[in-house]
């Protein structure tokens, strides 16, 4: 009698867990948050998925910041919002010192008198085979993928809890969900970002700061110019700027970014952009021995090398990349400022 009492009583939580999970998300999709003079931070929002952010929070009416390390991509960004007449203020600084963060979140309070919402979308992607990696690239992507995605939380969390409330959304990458061969050290820096994420989320809540965790595929954004490699420069530029092409494996960072300003508005918890994304991510719970399978073989046929000599995408180029995908500068690349 005791264990039926117990089963039915899990049962009836369960239905009144997944009844309130309902409720909720249809709350939320009924009272979707007004962005409009919401005053948001993109860290690496000068180029690329962030910078297709900014255009798409500001055109909602948010009043945007934005970080980078070069001045000259500021500058390119700052004279495209000036065109459009959206408010826009940026601030050089290196997101993986602490010291420059902590300043730069002291300028943008200054400047607009508040800070809403931070976008960690910063970061960095080293490809090669884990035998040319060494534990100093390893200790790098970590710093620009993770720490300093913790570093921007920090200092951001006491304005948030001053003024009541708060959002932090993290672009993470369906990379840490899923480990990919040759882009090791990348995959463990979105391992723990999710992991971070999902902490986060769970212990902010009381202080009514939301954290949402994105998980997006490969952008297309002209982004593979500009990564670093390891080991065959030029095979191993092949497979990604071919993967980074090809529509099931990638997406338009224009359409990505809506679906994340989308999800931001309904205050979602997790929004993984894509039907292929979402699929992975249910067969490695579902069958993670099929998902290991995958991978071991992709191991197996990607390029092997010993060269420990870093190059830049472009300077990787070949007859495959510039035949198949494209030359070194194309729509994406000046489009999302990747040049």
């Amino acid at each position: 009698m005791i264990v039926g009492m117990l089963t039915r009583t899990i049962k009836l939580a369960t239905l009144a867990g997944a009844a309130w999970y309902v409720a909720k998300k249809v709350r939320r999709r009924m009272h979707s948050a007004d962005l409009a003079g919401q005053v948001v931070l993109i860290t690496g929002g000068s180029r690329g998925l962030g910078l297709a952010l900014a255009r798409e929070l500001a055109a909602r009416g948010a009043r945007i910041a934005i970080c980078a390390r070069k001045a000259e991509h500021l500058e390119n960004t700052q004279q495209e919002f000036a065109v459009y007449d959206y408010p826009m203020f940026t601030c050089q600084a290196d997101v993986t010192v602490p010291d420059q963060v902590n300043e730069m979140m002291e300028k943008v309070v200054q400047h607009y008198g508040r800070l809403d919402m931070v976008i960690n979308n910063a970061g960095t992607m080293l490809l090669g085979p884990d035998q040319v990696m060494s534990i100093t690239d390893y200790k790098n992507v970590m710093e620009a993928n993770c720490w300093s995605a913790l570093y921007t939380t920090k200092a951001a969390t006491p304005y948030f809890k001053a003024q009541g409330a708060g959002y932090i959304v993290n672009i993470c990458s369906i990379g840490g969900k899923i480990s990919v061969p040759h882009m090791l050290p990348y995959s463990v820096s979105k391992f723990a970002m999710v992991g971070l994420s999902q902490g986060l989320a769970s212990e902010l809540d009381r202080d009514n700061i939301v954290v949402t965790t994105v998980i997006p595929n490969l952008m297309r954004t002209g982004s593979p110019r500009n990564i670093d490699i390891k080991g065959n420069h030029r095979a191993e530029y092949a497979w990604f700027k071919l993967a980074n092409a090809f529509p099931l494996l990638s997406q338009g960072a224009e359409t990505a970014a809506k679906r994340i300003v989308d999800g931001i508005a309904r205050r979602d918890r997790e929004i993984t952009l894509s039907l292929t994304a979402k699929l992975a991510i249910a067969l490695q719970a579902l069958a993670p021995e099929l998902i290991s399978a995958g991978t071991r073989l992709a191991g197996r046929v990607m390029p092997a090398s010993n060269d420990t000599t870093v190059k830049k995408g472009y300077e990787s180029e070949s007859v495959v990349t510039r035949g198949v995908t494209g030359g070194k500068k194309n729509a994406d690349t000046l489009k999302f400022n990747q040049q």
